[in-house]
């Protein structure tokens, strides 16, 4: 061994190997991770630290061999590892051992309102994320929902700020207690996927704080998370990737972010900009094997002509070293972390989360007549109807599609669970390119089947499709697509005992809500999907999930298309968020617009009523804690779980205000014929707003509203208090 590999390898060893006899090096992981860092800066070329900063294939980018430094290796997955890609382009890989557990898409997640279910779910996440050896996860996804029409919503966590922070931070630190890194994304303002590359968001100061940067806020400050992914739009005439005000300002800046911020793939654009507005490794950008046949992805942006520009001294090198720093933090945090978990994949655990998630994440919307459950135990007819009854919804939809090792499919699932029913089945429609006579005959077969059913199960909604719930593009429609609205109002007059399942991301227009007797707002729900689905039909699990987007009732009553074009889409080079900080119910109550299903609607099996609803007092002043109370008892006839809702207002503000804001919840099970306490608290800052006059947050004093309820618009009680 050279005397040069030994020296690095006591510098590795060294503050490990002393701290118990200099109590100087006992000191913090993180303390001793710096110490390390310090030691091998001055050891590295100067090529290879450019070569840290760009990608060496599709989904890593290069260590130092020669001095044992591994790489980092990354993978998509927000809701599931995606399978292995090709090293330079991208096919898949087929490999035989990359299946994993498809867990619930994040829209499912945010819906169950369950910060524990979340921790779950990023722990067994991660799980199967170091099993397969990666050191980033790139995930979770918490742009906010801002129109129905985004292709990848069912990606995100809704469109309530407070609600996506709340549920990242767990998420992040569940992932990440295995070693390996989360990586939230996209920062910011990704909220369409059409002209994503390019587009130029123009927003306020304050919607920008106040709506859609908390949850990357959050995910930073309270949840720890190690990287943060750049978004592909622009902000002020800056793409995000490397756009100074989101980045040395804010992230690095405000946020004290100390880890990595990685490109988009291919959301690159500036040599100049990435090396001095905080781009720390540039991924997924286009190689030139013309370039370089060692290297081609010394091409990059981050590649030679960073190099070249340190060479000539057009840029300071200290530049560079703060980049390669917090590479090599982000290195000892996971493949050189001794305490790194050795991971699992596909097992029974992993199995029960998507389950769990599953299940408390599918929302009741609607069932008139008490229509469901269905007992499982009657042999009646079930007519089955539509074709997400059948289709994998693991595959497609752009990054996020993965390789399950299995998926119960809703049909499936329904067998399985109402094995004395007579089930019957028929596609109903297609999303195929098919000639009218097929589709009028798959119509007609549907009809004859809900004539002869007691009950129908009408399975639709959306898909993975291109134009569906899928990357790369937006919705065209608000309607359901394959004509699923024409098929229901047959189907419906046919047989008044019919049940609409949607399978979405999405909001979606419902002109025969009425005609049905129930809606279940369904998800893609990953590999217990049909499972979870039939526990919810047959009552085996009551349902919970809320709604964490409002359905508006047609698609000008949401706000950013009440604005026009320059609102959503706008014009192919900038759009305008010209509803600023009415985004969501915020719009919907303020402007006293009743959406069809409001934010946070969900219906139960059980029944419950709210009392004592009282706060510790009246008065409070600017550090404080307000403490809410009340009694929810469970009068129905089995056990059941209701999310508590505590939204705050503020009238005859100096500034323009919502109705009121989601500031706080709780996910509680009551026994049936029981009653439980509960209590929320909200730190009184929690009321501040962004004052673009003080660049800074503000409390304004005065009186407040405090609004407890179910939904943003089944509210029992409002009670008011004085902020001093």
């Amino acid at each position: 061994m050279s005397l040069f590999k030994n020296i690095l390898l006591i510098i590795i060893s060294f503050p490990l190997h002393i701290q118990s006899q200099n109590p100087i090096f006992k000191k913090t992981d993180s303390t001793i991770i710096e110490i390390k860092i310090d030691s091998i800066i001055p050891l590295l070329s100067l090529e290879e630290k450019v070569s840290m900063c760009h990608a060496h294939s599709k989904f890593s980018s290069p260590g130092v061999p020669r001095l044992g430094i591994p790489g980092l290796s990354m993978s998509d997955g927000p809701h599931g590892i995606r399978a292995e890609i090709n090293w330079d382009n991208w096919g898949y890989a087929n490999w035989t051992n990359d299946y994993v557990t498809a867990f619930p898409a994040l829209t499912c997640l945010a819906a169950s309102f369950s910060p524990d279910l979340s921790m779950q779910y990023g722990i067994s996440l991660g799980e199967e994320a170091r099993y397969r050896q990666k050191d980033i996860l790139l995930g979770p996804g918490v742009n906010i929902y801002r129109t129905p029409l985004n292709g990848r919503n069912f990606e995100y966590m809704g469109e309530d700020p407070f609600l996506a922070s709340t549920l990242v931070v767990p998420y992040v630190r569940g992932v990440q207690q295995n070693g390996v890194a989360a990586c939230v994304k996209h920062y910011v303002l990704n909220n369409q996927e059409l002209w994503r590359g390019h587009i130029n968001v123009e927003v306020s100061d304050r919607a920008l704080h106040e709506i859609y940067l908390p949850a990357f806020k959050a995910a930073i400050i309270d949840g720890g998370s190690w990287s943060i992914m750049g978004a592909y739009n622009k902000f002020r005439n800056q793409h995000c990737c490397h756009n100074e005000v989101l980045i040395n300002n804010i992230l690095k800046g405000d946020w004290g972010f100390d880890g990595v911020l990685i490109s988009d793939w291919g959301g690159t654009h500036d040599t100049n900009e990435s090396i001095y507005n905080g781009l720390d490794i540039e991924m997924g950008t286009p190689s030139d094997k013309k370039v370089s046949k060692k290297n081609p992805y010394d091409s990059n942006f981050l590649g030679n002509a960073f190099l070249e520009k340190i060479i000539r001294n057009e840029v300071n090198e200290s530049i560079l070293d703060d980049k390669v720093r917090r590479i090599l933090r982000i290195i000892h945090r996971t493949s050189l972390n001794k305490n790194r978990t050795y991971g699992s994949v596909n097992n029974k655990d992993h199995s029960n989360t998507a389950y769990r998630v599953a299940t408390e994440g599918i929302v009741l919307l609607q069932n008139t007549d008490s229509f469901l459950p269905i007992n499982s135990s009657e042999k009646i007819t079930i007519a089955v109807i539509g074709e997400n009854a059948t289709k994998s919804m693991t595959i497609g939809g752009g990054s996020s599609e993965l390789k399950a090792n299995y998926e119960i499919l809703p049909l499936e699932g329904i067998q399985n669970e109402f094995k004395n029913a007579n089930i019957l089945y028929s596609v109903g429609y297609t999303s195929k390119n098919e000639t009218y006579e097929i589709k009028q005959k798959l119509k007609k077969d549907a009809i004859l089947i809900a004539e002869q059913a007691d009950v129908v199960l009408f399975i639709g909604g959306l898909n993975k499709n291109l134009s569906q719930d899928c990357e790369n593009a937006d919705r065209k429609y608000y309607n359901l697509p394959y004509n699923q609205a024409e098929l229901i109002e047959s189907i419906s007059k046919i047989n008044k005992n019919t049940a609409v399942i949607l399978i979405s991301g999405n909001a979606v227009d419902l002109p025969w809500r009425y005609r049905v007797k129930s809606i279940l707002q369904s998800w893609y729900l990953g590999s217990e999907s049909g499972n979870a689905l039939a526990s919810i039909l047959s009552g085996k699990v009551n349902p919970s999930g809320k709604l964490p987007f409002s359905f508006p009732k047609k698609l000008s009553e949401n706000a950013a298309h009440f604005y026009g074009e320059l609102s959503y889409p706008g014009n192919g080079e900038t759009q305008y968020y010209k509803e600023d900080i009415l985004v969501g119910y915020r719009w919907h109550d303020t402007k006293k617009i009743k959406p069809e299903f409001a934010f946070g609607h969900g219906l139960s099996y059980a029944s419950f009523q709210f009392s004592e609803i009282i706060l510790d007092k009246k008065t409070y002043n600017l550090n404080d804690t307000i403490k809410i109370s009340c009694n929810l008892s469970n009068v129905g006839k089995i056990n059941g779980s209701e999310v508590v809702q505590v939204y705050i207002g503020k009238e005859n503000s100096m500034v323009e205000r919502a109705l009121k804001e989601l500031k706080g919840f709780k996910k509680v099970l009551v026994q049936k014929a029981s009653t439980k306490k509960v209590e929320i608290s909200i730190p009184v800052s929690d009321l501040a707003y962004y004052d673009e006059t003080i660049s800074d947050w503000n409390i304004e004093k005065g009186y407040y509203k405090i609004y407890i309820g179910n939904s943003s618009i089944n509210i029992f009680k409002i009670l008011e208090i004085k902020i001093m």
